[in-house]
């Protein structure tokens, strides 16, 4: 089953994000939230894990929101922002230790994309912590975080095992015990090596200010406008938050700057994946990609198709990984985001043997 994407419920989420980052008024919001079923707003805000960003969006009409709805959508907010103060202290602390160690790192997603892109970096739901560092300091990353308490958990072992695991993957899972906080340590950017190759820990930075005392250096500007479109294909864009995340940081952006940000991902080695979250960013949240770059976009077939797929996903009232053959769509998508027979059918062999592997 789907929801259309025209359905209120859709709608209205999308508002309340979008006045999130770039305010809304009583007037653009009431409308759409006075022709919503409430129960299965909070479904659908549940399922693109934006609860805390619709809950301060909605701030307009908090007065027509139900009781047991408000009291829901706010007990979730704190509940994120709860959980996002906890990763800042040990974004810190991770920090303080790799640094002392001479280990460079970057922060990928997360915190530093929040705060780069929203009012609050504390409002959009996150669960753990992404790292990137140099593929040959593995073994002196996976020491440090058995040191700050951190066991692997995918896979399970480290040592020889884990460095294999590297070298057929971009990332391992890390959890720690006490806190709970689960961290994903990257080696590389993208699940295939031809994404994004140009880019690494080198790579140009920028530090953002999460907090008062927390500083965390990540992705410079035109490498994380390339690395989000990328990461967001992977999953064909199936939950809300991510295109948000891309529209938020994109807001208020001319489109000749947009234009510039794709030509440079281009460069790095995004691919497709830039024009599948142009033209998706411009359907839902009307991001200026300029009518030459549309153009542009709009007639490869490829990009075209890439967007619409990811449309029909971002639609549906349940998460792909919850049902049957649900990612199937997912895994076709991904040998088209590069160009040539090579990438298609070495991300096939990829695909294949991550899945006999896992």
């Amino acid at each position: 089953m789907t929801v259309a994407v025209s359905d209120a419920e859709f709608k209205l989420a999308t508002a309340a994000c979008r006045s999130a980052f770039a305010g809304g008024s009583a007037a653009e919001l009431e409308p759409l939230a006075r022709s919503v079923t409430w129960d299965r707003f909070v479904k659908v805000a549940a399922r693109h894990r934006v609860q805390a960003l619709c809950w301060h969006g909605l701030e307009p009409i908090h007065d027509l929101i139900p009781s047991d709805i408000a009291d829901d959508l706010r007990l979730k907010a704190v509940g994120i922002i709860e959980s996002n103060l906890r990763i800042a202290a040990e974004s810190a602390r991770l920090l303080a230790l790799f640094s002392s160690a001479g280990l460079p790192l970057l922060f990928l997603k997360g915190l530093s994309l929040d705060a780069l892109a929203y009012r609050s970096p504390f409002l959009k739901m996150g669960w753990d912590i992404d790292l990137l560092i140099a593929p040959e300091r593995l073994q002196e990353a996976a020491l440090l975080l058995r040191t700050a308490g951190y066991a692997s958990t995918t896979p399970k072992s480290d040592g020889v095992e884990l460095q294999q695991w590297h070298d057929r993957r971009k990332e391992s899972v890390w959890r720690h015990a006490a806190y709970g906080i689960h961290l994903d340590l990257h080696t590389r950017l993208a699940d295939h090596p031809a994404l994004l190759s140009k880019l690494g820990i080198d790579c140009p930075t920028q530090v953002v200010t999460i907090a008062k005392g927390i500083e965390l250096p990540t992705l410079g500007r035109d490498e994380l406008f390339a690395y989000l479109t990328v990461h967001g294909a992977s999953s064909a864009w199936f939950r809300l938050k991510w295109i948000t995340d891309l529209a938020a940081l994109l807001h208020g952006e001319c489109a000749n700057e947009i234009e510039r940000l794709y030509e440079c991902s281009q460069q790095l080695g995004a691919g497709r994946a830039a024009g599948q979250a142009l033209l998706l960013g411009e359907r839902l949240y009307a991001i200026d990609i300029g009518e030459r770059l549309h153009g542009q976009l709009y007639s490869d077939p490829i990009i075209r198709w890439l967007a619409e797929l990811a449309w029909r996903q971002i639609a549906r009232i349940s998460e792909p990984t919850s049902r049957p053959l649900g990612t199937a769509t997912i895994h076709l998508s991904q040998p088209f985001l590069l160009p040539g027979w090579r990438f298609k059918l070495s991300e096939a062999i990829r695909q294949m043997n991550a899945t006999a592997r896992s």
